[in-house]
Order: C-alpha cells, then sequence, then structure tokens
C-alpha cells in the first residue's frame, strides 16, 4: 500500500501577481476613466471660475483642504460595497448632469459631479465610507459657487443690512448721515454700498472656514452648528464696520479713501479679524468640549 503522494502546490510569480492586481483595478481604472470623460467639462469650468472669479475664489483653498482630508481620513475597515444602492445615486448623478447641460445651469452641472462621485463610493465601498468622508464632501459643496440669482437675492438684504449698521455708527460718531436703502448721504460725499460691499463673499468664505475648524477640531454636532450659528452675525458686524470706517474716513480724511486701494486693504483686514474671532470660538468650544470629557471621565 503507496503512501499518497502531498501536492505541492506552485509558488505564485511575481508576474501573476501583478496580473491579480491589475484585474483588481481594473473595474475602479475604467469607472474613473468614465467619470473623467462624462464630468471634465464642469470640472474645468469650475476650476476656471475658481481662478477668475473673487465670489468663488474659497474653492481653492477648499478643494486641496477637502481632498487631503479624504486622503488623511483614509478607507474604513468597516466599509461594505453597496453596489445598487451605489448605482442608483451614480444614476442620479447622471441624469442631473444631462438635464443641467440641456438647462445652461452651471450650479447643478456641478453638484451632478459630487452627486455622481458620491454614488461611486457607496458602489465600490458603501454607505459608511460616505459617511466618514462627511466633511470632505460638504467643503466640495461649499466649493461650488452659488447661482446668480441666489447671489443676489441673498447679498440685496445684506447691503440693506451693512448700510444700516455703517450709518448707525456713523451717527453714533457725530457723523451727519441721511440712510436711503443702500446708499448713504454724507455732506457733500455720497456712499453707495454695492453688490461687491455686501459681504457674502466673506460670508461665505467664513461659513466654509467655520465648517472646516468645526469638522476637524469639534466632535460634537450640535457644537459645530453653533459654530456656524456665531459665524453668520459675526460676519455681517464686521462689514457694517466696514462701511463705518469707510465713511468715517470719506468724512474726516479724504473722499478719495473710499474705494480703490484702501479700501481694499479695509476689507482684507476686517475679514482677518472676522476669521480670528471665528477660530477664537472654534478654540473656546473645543476647550469647552475636552472639560466636559473630562468631567464625564471623572464622575
Amino acid at each position: 500500500m503507496t503512501a499518497p503522494r502531498s501536492t505541492v502546490l506552485p509558488e505564485a510569480t511575481p508576474l501573476s501577481h501583478q496580473r491579480a492586481q491589475l484585474r483588481t483595478l481594473l473595474p475602479h481604472i475604467l469607472w474613473a476613466t468614465a467619470f473623467l470623460i462624462l464630468f471634465i467639462g464642469p470640472l474645468k469650468l469650475l476650476a476656471i471660475d475658481w481662478w477668475t472669479d473673487p465670489e468663488a475664489g474659497h474653492g481653492l483653498l477648499l478643494a486641496p483642504a477637502a481632498l487631503w482630508l479624504g486622503w488623511k481620513k483614509g478607507i474604513v475597515t468597516t466599509r461594505a460595497a453597496q453596489p445598487l444602492l451605489g448605482t442608483l445615486v451614480l444614476v442620479m448623478g447622471v441624469v442631473l448632469r444631462l438635464a443641467s447641460e440641456l438647462a445652461a445651469e452651471r450650479f447643478t452641472m456641478r453638484f451632478a459631479v459630487l452627486l455622481a462621485a458620491a454614488g461611486l463610493v457607496v458602489f465600490f465601498f458603501g454607505l459608511r465610507q460616505l459617511l466618514a468622508w462627511w466633511l470632505p464632501f460638504v467643503l466640495l459643496t461649499l466649493s461650488i459657487p452659488l447661482p446668480e440669482l441666489l447671489r443676489s437675492a441673498l447679498a440685496l438684504p445684506l447691503q440693506f443690512k451693512a448700510s444700516a449698521l455703517g450709518a448707525q455708527l456713523l451717527e453714533w460718531r457725530n457723523v451727519p448721515v441721511h440712510l436711503a436703502g443702500n446708499i448713504i448721504q454724507l455732506p457733500g460725499h455720497r456712499l453707495f454700498v454695492t453688490e461687491a460691499c455686501s459681504g457674502l463673499r466673506s460670508l461665505t468664505a467664513l461659513l466654509s472656514l467655520g465648517v472646516l475648524m468645526g469638522g476637524v477640531w469639534l466632535k460634537t454636532p450640535w457644537l459645530r452648528l453653533l459654530l456656524l450659528a456665531v459665524t453668520v452675525p459675526i460676519a455681517v458686524l464686521l462689514n457694517g464696520v466696514r462701511v463705518f470706517l469707510t465713511g468715517f474716513l470719506v468724512f474726516y480724511v479724504d473722499p478719495a479713501l473710499g474705494d480703490g486701494f484702501m479700501h481694499m486693504t479695509e476689507g482684507w483686514l476686517l475679514f482677518l479679524v472676522s476669521f480670528g474671532l471665528v477660530a477664537g470660538m472654534a478654540v473656546l468650544l473645543r476647550s469647552w468640549e475636552r472639560w466636559r470629557e473630562a468631567s464625564q471621565q471623572h464622575a
């Protein structure tokens, strides 16, 4: 009676290992190629707007930050591919892309890019991975410029608010003013608070930075919402202060200071002040959050 022969399996060669890796990556490569072919147009136009449109310039900061945060978060260990749900979301993104192109509506066309990207994430990695990447997707959404109609609808009330705050501060400093809508009449001078001076640009940038700081520093969702709620009055108040400073300098120093380099410098300096206030608020909330965590551990 002969003993059974032991079967020795051949070791995998480097070439076979590379082929196995290629077969694994091939679906991802094909999906990525199809994604770029379909959405390269909206992505290109979005990048141009980031570079040329001051209202969309914050996208130059948000997009790289979102990609870096997504890479840092990585792939969660509890991921599970959901092809059916991912396909549904992906189809919705493609349909929205085609419909927005027919309507020549850029915002929905660009949002369709994110919707399709979310569908691919769910298709390959599942809904848990999409939830783990919530902050990068929110930042990418905020990097999309608002539609012109919505931008105009938001800018007008902000213009009136900035004009009213500026006029009140000027009266407090004993400057005779007459307010008519977004026009501040000074003795011998007239200040017109335009759409560019409405503060919508700084408000959008501050909200985006508030989301970024809240997502990175804070753990509690309601504290993140509180940080965003504080960001809005800070932006509105500082824009009113900017209008006040412009009127003050025009009345007491030189009417030429109402525009040009000095006017731009005021805007940048007050935006830095606004950013410092929002960042300081985020630090305070994070300190309170840590104190609360320490108190619960010792309780």
